[in-house]
């Protein structure tokens, strides 16, 4: 029989665990510099409705009638790509709803605002403000065109 001999197999387990547990050198946290995220802004022109000096005012078929035409007016420009964002506010304040235009600039967004029929009968007020945003953070993925 031979002699039992611990030594070599203990070495060689040594080698096997130390190489299955041996990890890269960890980097100082003062070797970390994070990346600064790169963005590409782009200028959006946000306008807010508010209660015109006409709200409420008209007969129910007249109010129903600029109402059908402010919503076709939403749906035109939208096809055009010129409204990304449309919407009203659910409070029954003040504030009306929101637009967010993209057009080439202020002047053409006052434009894009006058050819609404509830703002044209003063039912709705418009106040834009040119507005900056990272490209690509208007749409929402899970509704990624507007119907």
């Amino acid at each position: 029989m031979k002699p039992h001999r611990p030594a070599p197999l203990f070495a060689a387990l040594l080698v096997l665990f130390g190489s299955l547990t041996a990890q890269e050198p960890k980097s100082s946290p003062s070797s970390i510099v994070p990346k600064e995220p790169q963005y590409e802004m782009t200028t959006y022109y946000f306008c807010l409705l508010t209660k015109g000096p006409n709200a409420g005012t008209g007969t129910k078929e007249e109010r129903e009638k600029i109402q059908a035409g402010h919503l076709a007016n939403i749906t035109r420009l939208a096809g055009e790509g010129k409204i990304l964002v449309a919407g009203p506010f659910a409070d029954g304040g003040d504030w009306r709803g929101i637009f967010i235009y993209k057009c080439a600039s202020l002047e053409e967004a006052q434009a894009l605002a006058a050819t609404d029929p509830a703002v044209q009968a003063g039912r709705l007020k418009a106040e834009i403000h040119p507005w900056m945003t990272a490209k690509g953070y208007i749409r929402d993925p899970e509704f990624p065109t507007a119907k």
